[in-house]
């Protein structure tokens, strides 16, 4: 079997953090939710939470899409 080349590890590697990206980013979100809620904070920070979910969700869906484009283009 031929070894994985250096583009493949790389390739990997992003993916890997992008599914950690997406892991911390759901349990984060949801605590986030949790003691917005428990601690009574106003709904302006919960929606900050909402936010900065979503902006790491985005981060995750380009990075991903690149990384299709780039096993594709190969």
């Amino acid at each position: 079997m031929n070894e994985p080349d250096h583009q493949d590890k790389a390739q990997a590697r992003q993916a890997r953090v992008v599914s950690i990206v997406i892991a911390l980013t759901m349990i984060l979100w949801m605590l986030a939710q949790y003691l917005g809620r428990e601690m009574g904070l106003p709904d302006r920070f919960v929606f900050l939470f909402d936010l900065f979910a979503l902006a790491g969700f985005l981060w995750a869906l380009i990075v991903t899409w690149q990384i299709w484009r780039k096993r594709r283009d190969n």
